[in-house]
């Protein structure tokens, strides 16, 4: 899996701000990768494999990085495909898309390190009397501190070594930061 991820560019080597705002001299950009059918593809089966005898009413992702490959979860299970998105910094559902009361939701995100994009979403899930019957995960960063949900699957879990902002040692420290996640566009 390595491998894929650095030949189609997807895993970077520097000094980035995580979406989750902590420091890592690593980086997955999903995007990168899922550009590529034959990737997408593959992974999204992976996925809907695991989950298909849950039988969901519509998967979701956290805008932006879970957009692709929801999407292609949700054709692999034949379901609809939605996203929650930030407005005014909360994950909410708009757009006309909704969860009816009662739905079978499986939540699809790229990648995860302290899962609090997740958190949200399966928050606003619940808020709807709608039922999370699992998360499905593309990389899986947190060294297995994030259980989001007792139904969980990961394609690729890393122990990936990131910092708070008081941690970041100076070797780090001396790189020019980048802030590639999704919650730093405007």
């Amino acid at each position: 899996m390595i491998s894929i991820f650095r030949s189609t560019e997807a895993l970077l080597d520097g000094h980035f701000v995580l979406t989750s705002g902590r420091h890592s001299s690593t980086y997955f950009q999903c995007a990168k990768v899922l550009q590529h059918p034959e990737y997408l593809t593959a992974f999204s089966i992976m996925i809907a494999d695991e989950f298909e005898h849950k039988e969901p009413d519509v998967v979701i992702s956290p805008a932006i990085g879970g957009i692709v490959l929801g999407t292609e979860v949700g054709t692999q299970l034949g379901c609809r495909t939605i996203f929650a998105e930030r407005e005014n910094g909360e994950m909410v559902i708009r757009r006309g898309f909704e969860i009816l009361k009662g739905e079978r939701v499986l939540v699809v995100e790229d990648v995860i390190t302290t899962g609090g994009s997740v958190k949200e979403v399966m928050d606003l899930i619940s808020d709807l009397d709608a039922e999370a019957i699992g998360v499905g995960v593309l990389v899986d960063r947190s060294n297995g501190t994030a259980s989001l949900h007792e139904n969980q699957f990961s394609i690729v879990e890393l122990d990936a070594v990131s910092y708070g902002d008081d941690e970041v040692p100076d070797d780090l420290a001396a790189i020019p930061i980048q802030k590639p996640g999704s919650r730093y566009l405007s």
